[in-house]
């Protein structure tokens, strides 16, 4: 069966990351499913449990479908797993990583590479979530906006002030990098956070192109319907140390997980944190799999002497291999 990782004993100090909501792109996956007939594999898989094109949807889009929260997180987590197959079909097996993470949706792809979610399950699980999401955002819709120059603290404050003085909800939703953070919630809180943000100094402040204010409280009722998904869904302890996105440290039993994917939808992404977890553990290599390189980025920002791998294309696959290859 398709989408069972196999892993061999490594030696060398690495994280395996995986990217969430906005690393999409057409054309993702597509070269690693020409190239690499495990990869492929994958995202048939994806198409028959789905019971419709996903792989198509990546490979040649609408990109409007893409973007679409519903159709995006069951593509990251496919596009991810493909390259894992990829790297897997050239190695005979993965070396073992210090850490699993992903930001957010690739969190999901993070526990299905650990062996905790099947692979399968996660992409029932990610279809869910983003039907759940697109659902609160219609009822309850909200901002979310990027917050560049400031410190947590200042941004924490800054949105507490503005939850205080409207009754509103703004909070801190990604702690991405050091000097940049991403906010979430309604409206009235929001245009009071954003304008006290850059009163307060920030390089910038930018709304982003959504309707849908995840990692805030009005995704309490998709947060409520999804625990019920998540508790129906084998999970399985975890091959190494999966990095929990809320808690910013290892995940240790199946009700863990099962607590972070339920807690993460209306929680921060505490990414800084995650990451100078696996640093302060002795990590200096990163790659990460599946679509784009903003985790990349990141972690340029988080640990600028860190050695990072993307993983995206038949070219990723080679400089991980050659890295990791016996």
């Amino acid at each position: 069966m398709s989408g069972v990782f196999v892993y061999h004993k490594n030696e060398t100090p690495f994280a395996l990351l995986f990217p969430g909501q906005g690393s999409q792109a057409v054309g993702m996956g597509k070269q690693l499913a020409e190239s690499y007939p495990a990869a492929r594999a994958i995202f048939d898989e994806a198409d028959d449990t789905l019971g419709f094109a996903l792989s198509a949807l990546c490979f040649d889009g609408p990109e409007e479908s893409l973007t679409d929260t519903i159709n995006a997180q069951p593509a990251l987590l496919a596009t991810s797993a493909a390259a894992l197959a990829a790297l897997q079909s050239v190695l005979g097996s993965l070396p073992t990583p210090t850490f699993f993470a992903g930001h957010s949706m690739g969190e999901y792809s993070a526990l299905v590479a650990a062996g905790c979610i099947a692979y399968a399950d996660g992409l029932r699980l990610v279809r869910e979530r983003g039907r759940l999401m697109k659902e609160a955002g219609q009822k309850s819709p909200g901002l979310m906006a990027a917050i560049l120059g400031l410190d947590e603290a200042v941004v924490a404050q800054v949105c507490a002030d503005a939850q205080a003085a409207t009754g509103g909800i703004a909070q801190i939703a990604n702690d991405n990098c050091p000097g940049q953070l991403v906010i979430s919630g309604d409206r009235a809180g929001m245009e009071r956070a954003m304008a006290g943000l850059e009163a307060a100094g920030a390089r910038k402040v930018v709304a982003l192109a959504v309707s849908i204010a995840a990692h805030s409280p009005l995704m309490a009722p998709a947060a409520a319907e999804l625990k019920a998904a998540i508790d129906a869904t084998p999970v399985h302890l975890p091959l190494a140390p999966v990095i929990g996105n809320t808690t910013a440290s290892p995940l240790t039993s199946a009700d863990a997980i099962r607590g972070e994917l339920a807690a993460q939808l209306t929680g921060s992404v505490r990414w800084t944190a995650s990451m100078q977890h696996a640093v302060d553990a002795g990590v200096d290599i990163f790659a990460e799999i599946g679509a784009g390189d903003v985790l990349s980025g990141l972690m340029k920002r988080i640990a600028r002497k860190s050695e990072r791998i993307g993983v995206a294309d038949p070219a990723g696959v080679e400089a991980f291999v050659a890295r990791f290859g016996q």
